[in-house]
């Protein structure tokens, strides 16, 4: 059997997504969907009003990831993208929301008036106002997320010489020894593996 991960030229998952694959647009938005969903409580939305906000997100992100383009060589670009285009999204609900009820009186039209002070109350403070709210757990769940779906695309031995070098921390001569197979072999799968999670992640 051919191991999935050999195909060196196989599309990252953001290409895929450009060439209009249904199933990696499914697969970007199970990978981001529950950051974009943690950003929104963290900015004070919840229930609808978060749904509303992830539901646009997505709807810019498919609209303007063609025109997109990553800094080579920067981790985490496409997350840093996500969360600029979240972040006009949240400021945008938070915007509307006095707009949509003064309809009329002096009360409803002074909420119109301190409404970027209630949009700057809501974020923080104006530096956190354009900061990303991730925490050090979104990026563990994140990465758990990318390395379930790579885990299923390749060989197990792969896998496993992926796992026992980089997670268990095994030497590279222990894990050839465990799994039968060359140093380089290991070496070889552990580079592929990793490749992959970056490309499912977007890393660029």
């Amino acid at each position: 059997m051919t191991d999935a991960s050999s195909q060196h030229t196989s599309p990252s998952l953001l290409a895929r997504v450009r060439s209009d694959d249904s199933l990696a647009w499914q697969q970007l938005v199970d990978l981001y969907g529950p950051l974009v969903i943690q950003w929104c409580r963290r900015k004070g939305l919840n229930g609808e009003d978060g749904a509303d906000v992830v539901q646009n997100v997505f709807l810019s992100v498919a609209s303007g990831l063609r025109k997109w383009k990553p800094v080579a060589g920067q981790d985490g670009c496409f997350r840093a993208w996500l969360w600029t285009i979240a972040k006009h999204r949240i400021i945008d609900h938070l915007r509307a929301k006095p707009t949509e009820q003064a309809v009329g009186g002096s009360s409803n039209m002074r909420r119109l008036d301190n409404a970027p002070a209630l949009l700057e109350e809501q974020f923080g403070g104006v530096e956190s106002l354009h900061e990303e709210p991730t925490l050090d757990i979104d990026l563990t769940q994140l990465m758990h997320r990318a390395m379930q779906w790579v885990e299923s695309s390749v060989e197990r031995h792969t896998w496993q010489a992926f796992w026992r070098t980089v997670v268990d921390g095994l030497t590279t001569d222990a894990v050839a020894g465990e799994l039968g197979i060359s140093t380089a072999s290991v070496r070889q799968a552990r580079s592929r593996v990793l490749r992959k999670i970056r490309e499912q992640l977007g890393d660029c």
